[in-house]
């Protein structure tokens, strides 16, 4: 079985030396550098995306993201949910950096976990979390069922993280951007074979590696022409050349989150 998710459950993520993360924001990726926290990514805000929310323990250490949809719905990775529940998870809204205090944070009333998920790499990683307090944030749009023709094949996509530097590294302290293209099926199965299910999943990336998402950005958005179209899931390291990050394909999915958000 290829690749690993793309959520990680451990403190270091915000016990990272100052150094660290400097390190890590300033240094200018390059074909032999370390992978960046989004990796080959940029600095970003939650002013600027402000429906991308941190996903917490109930310290905040943020080990995943979710993308806000209603006042009171977040969007996430099912694998993300896994062996959690309402008591052991918080949500937080409006904190660019992990370190910060500002925002909103809000309990979870109800996790939502597609019924047939077993494992990222057999598809429907998607959940849907109930808000105990309403977001006072800008929510973004997903898509319908019929939005299909996103994925074509080369169109750009924007993903957002907090993720690690590495496949087992330190989390990045601030909000990171980037933007991938659209891999095609095809390709994306040459490179996972069975573990690609087309249905229930999309690639993104580049031939050549170099950016990507990673651990802790799980959960978190891709985005197409601003709309959240996919969710971050998992991969076979990170910004390795020849695999790309594999994404929930949110069309077929849409419905099931639509009953979430509106019950």
């Amino acid at each position: 079985m290829f690749g690993i998710t793309r959520a990680r459950k451990a403190a270091a993520l915000v016990a990272a030396s100052a150094a660290a993360v400097a390190t890590a924001l300033l240094s200018a990726p390059t074909a032999v550098a370390a992978p960046q926290p989004i990796v080959g990514g940029s600095t970003t805000t939650t002013t600027a995306y402000p429906f991308m929310m941190q996903i917490t323990d109930a310290s905040q250490n943020q080990f995943c993201g979710g993308t806000l949809v209603s006042a009171t719905k977040v969007v996430t990775a099912a694998h993300c949910m896994v062996g959690e529940t309402t008591s052991s998870v918080r949500v937080v809204g409006g904190r660019t950096y992990l370190n910060g205090t500002n925002g909103t944070v809000s309990r979870v009333s109800k996790i939502w976990i597609h019924p047939d998920y077993t494992d990222a790499t057999n598809g429907d990683d998607v959940a849907v979390l109930t808000l105990s307090t309403s977001m006072p944030y800008t929510k973004a749009s997903y898509v319908t069922s019929s939005q299909t023709s996103l994925y074509a094949a080369g169109t750009t996509a924007r993903v957002l993280g907090w993720g690690t530097t590495s496949a087992s590294g330190s989390s990045s302290n601030q909000l990171r951007t980037a933007t991938v293209p659209i891999v095609s099926n095809s390709s994306c199965a040459s490179s996972y074979g069975s573990d690609f299910v087309a249905s229930d999943m999309v690639c993104a990336g580049y031939t050549s590696g170099g950016v990507d998402t990673c651990q802790g950005d799980s959960g978190g958005p891709l985005l197409i022409g601003g709309v959240l179209a996919g969710i971050t899931s998992w991969g076979e390291g990170c910004a390795e050349a020849g695999y790309p990050g594999v994404y929930t394909r949110l069309t077929t999915f849409s419905s099931l989150v639509s009953a979430q958000v509106n019950s």
